[in-house]
This record gives C-alpha cells, structure tokens and sequence, in this order.
C-alpha cells in the first residue's frame, strides 16, 4: 500500500464550512509559502462558493486572488471546486461559458479541477470534463454521496465507472453532509478500487462526528488520497484536522510522510485568526457542535438552519419535526436526488410548503417543478409518472441534457461587459454574477481613479462583513 496523500482544504472549504467564506486574501499570502513546504499533494484553494464570496463580500476579485496565490505556491497542486454545468453559479451556462472557465481557471493557476453535478447526472459534467483535458488539466471527477433505497456501494461504482470512461483522472467521494458512517466507506472504497483503475480521493465533513473514523476505515480499503483541515479551522462542519490524520497513519504502512512539526508553524498561524473569527461574530460555535439531525434525517446542517429560520419568520417554528418527517417523503417523490445545493434549498421549501397548507403539493415552487420537469438532469430513481402527471398536468418533462436548449452566451456577454472589463476574465465574473460583479466592477474602476475615493475606498476596506 503507497502511503496516504492529504489535500489540505484551509484555503476553501474550509472556511467556507466555518465562516461563510470569509477568509480574505490577504490573510491568505502570509502562510502560503508555508503551506507549499508541507508536501501535501494538493492546496484546495479556489471554486465552491470562494469565487461568489470575493466580488459580494470582500470585494477581492477571486482571480487576482488565484494569480496570487499561484504567485506563492509553486511545488503544491492547486484544486478547485466546479458544479458541471452550473460552474460556480446557480444555474446551467451554455457550453461556451463552461469552456472558457476552464480554460482561464487553468491558465491562472489551477491544476486539478473536482468536477460534480447535484444529481450525479454524467450529462451536466461532460463538458467540464472534455475542456478540463483539453486545457492539460486533472479531472477530477466526483461523486455526491447519498443514502437512499437506490443508492449503494455497487450504484456508485457503476457511475464511477462512467466518469472514468468519459475520461476522469480520478474520483471524488464527495460526502457534503457528513453521512458517510466508517464501515460504509470501507465497503464503498473497496467496491470503487474494484471496479475503476483510477485513484480514489474521499472528502467528507465533521459535521456528525464520524469524519476521522470513516477516513480511518477508507484509508484501510485503500483508499489513496483525503481531505483535512489544518486543526483551527478543522472540526465541525469542516474536515478532520490533518495534524490527527497525519499523526494516526504516522509509522504505518500508510504513513502520509509529512512532518507534524511544518504543520505546526501552519496551526500556529490560523490559531490566532481563528480567534479573530470568534470574536467578530464570523465563527459561530453553534457550527462546532455534532449535529445529529443530519444522520436522522439525512438533513444538511445549512439546509437545517434556513429551514429553522423559514419557519420562525412564519411564526410556526412548532412545525420543524413534520417538515423533518415530511423531507425524506419529498425526496423519494422526486426521485431520491442528493441533498446538495441546489436540491438541498429546494426539498427543504416544499416540504416547508406542504406542511403550512396543510396539504401535500397544495402550492408547488417553480424549482421544484424544475426538477421534477428534468430541468436539472436525469433523477437518480425515475419519478413516478402518476406524480409527474400530478405536477406538470400536461407539460412534458425533459429527457435530454438539460444544457442542450442553451444557445452560445459568450459573445453577448462580452458585449456588456465592456464599458467595465479591463481583464479578459472579467465576462465570466460578470457571467456568473451579473448585478454583484457589476457592482465590484464600479468599486474597482473608482479606486483605480480616485471617482469618488472616499466612498469607494471606505466600501473597499471592508473586509470581513
């Protein structure tokens, strides 16, 4: 057995997990030379919500940040986060929108893009894929781990087989909630390493306490690279600290062969801005703590806390356990899908809907008619047709590629980008986030000549709202 490479995920997802993504660049530089002597095998470091977070909230523009960051870090692979045809927005762009992404998202720095689509749909990832190899990229290809009746080990590895064929370079068990359970993994990386010939990565959260012992039990079916967190910014909803990681395999036969004592310069950075975190507000203990509902219910904890706050501005908060109890109900009506952004926000509002009126689809939200409709992909189980019937009435659902009906959007979008755009880049911020992107784009242009500098620069100085 080769020893266990870590992926060190302090850089995103990390603080995405813990403070909403509020790590600004430029508490980033200080550590990043650092970060590059550990060995790890790779720095996750940009995609996931990062690239939304700079232009809305810290008013960065996320591709200086990874032109920086690539400035610093040179020996260590640099891996992103990227939704298949979603990108890093909330919708599916046109194929030429994908294309270009990757294109400048490796020509700025990026080595290993982890690729994943909400309903594990290999349609809504093909064309992230074929532009990732096209670039000279790693394609890493992931997988949304879920529990259901249609879910299992032998499901998973049929569709890693699928991704592998399309062209994968490895895969991604992408556990988003936590509900990966020790002995689960064991047999679900056993039956992947069966069935691909490709390395296989596991990432997964703290979120229900079981994060260690399940890359505990992965790492022993051979299981080739993980996820950690440096340990202040570990925990949680967050990953496993990688000191203990490190520390556990450690004079075995999967040594990870980094040294603990480089990894404490790295703590002893973030232990003090992790204590700024705190006492700013960003860092909520609340985010610390096991969250059992996420293995009772197969609840995310964000998906959880809208709904709490859904529910209180109604003035039903009594209601929570049957909108709870009515979740999984609504999720195998349509069709199992992985409680992951999207789907996640729009389970959770239906059920929230169908227990306020008292009647079950009473009142149906437009996405998830969408889903039901095949807007976002192919279902993990088929829909019933009678309920389709019952959503849709005559409409007909979609059975192709979702994307398929989107024209080129390219062109159009450089066009409006051009009384702002001063780098090639800046149509795909615009593309992904037209009214905040435009409004950075203002900020930037009053910096740069001093347009009303006294309140450009007093928005520009803002940094950890």
């Amino acid at each position: 057995m080769a020893k266990v490479k870590i992926t060190e995920t302090v850089l995103r997802d990390s603080h995405q997990s813990l403070i909403a993504t509020r790590m600004t660049t430029e508490q980033m530089i200080p550590i990043l030379e650092e970060l590059d002597k550990v060995g790890y095998h790779s720095l996750e470091a940009w995609g996931g919500a990062t690239f939304d977070s700079c232009l809305r909230f810290l008013n960065e523009d996320p591709w200086e940040r990874l032109r920086i960051i690539r400035s610093k870090v040179k020996n260590t692979k640099l891996q992103m986060l990227f939704r298949g045809q979603n990108i890093l927005g909330y919708r599916h762009y046109a194929d030429d929108v994908v294309e270009y992404f990757v294109k400048k998202s490796i020509a700025n720095g990026i080595d290993i893009i982890r690729i994943f689509d909400a309903l594990n749909d290999a349609r809504n990832l093909r064309t992230a894929i074929e532009a990732t190899k096209k670039e000279g990229g790693h394609v890493q290809a992931a997988i949304s781990y879920t529990i259901s009746p249609v879910h299992s080990s032998e499901a998973f590895a049929k569709y890693a087989k699928e991704l592998e064929s399309m062209g994968a370079d490895s895969i991604c068990i992408k556990d988003m909630s936590g509900l990966l359970t020790p002995y689960t993994a064991y047999d679900l990386v056993k039956t992947l390493k069966q069935n691909v010939k490709i390395p296989i990565q596991l990432h997964t959260h703290y979120t229900t306490g079981l994060a260690s012992m399940s890359i505990l039990k992965a790492v022993e079916a051979g299981v080739d690279i993980v996820d950690t967190a440096i340990s202040p910014m570990a925990m949680g909803t967050s990953q496993a600290p990688t000191e203990a990681i490190v520390a556990t395999l450690q004079g075995t036969e999967y040594d990870t062969g980094l040294d603990l004592k480089q990894l404490d310069k790295i703590c002893k950075y973030f232990t003090p801005l992790r204590e700024e975190y705190i006492k700013s507000g960003l860092l909520d203990p609340k985010v610390l703590k096991v969250d059992v509902n996420c293995l009772l219910y197969q609840v995310p904890g964000g998906m959880l806390s809208n709904m709490v706050s859904q529910l209180k501005q109604m003035g039903q908060s009594d209601k929570l356990n049957e909108v709870l109890e009515e979740i999984p109900r609504v999720r195998e009506d349509a069709g199992f899908p992985p409680l992951v952004t999207p789907t996640s926000q729009i389970v959770g509002n239906q059920a929230v809907l169908n227990v306020i009126m008292g009647e079950r689809y009473k009142n149906v939200s437009k996405e998830f008619k969408g889903i039901v409709r095949g807007e976002y992909g192919r279902t993990p189980a088929p829909i019933k047709p009678e309920f389709v019937k019952k959503i849709l009435g005559d409409e007909k659902p979609i059975t192709y590629r979702p994307a398929d009906d989107l024209k080129p959007e390219l062109d159009e979008l450089r066009e409006k980008v051009k009384p702002w755009e001063e780098q090639e880049e800046d149509v795909l911020s615009y593309a992904l986030f037209e009214q905040v992107a435009t409004k950075f784009f203002e900020l930037r242009k009053a910096k740069k000549y001093g347009l009303d500098a006294d309140n450009g620069d007093a928005v520009l100085g803002v940094h950890s709202v």
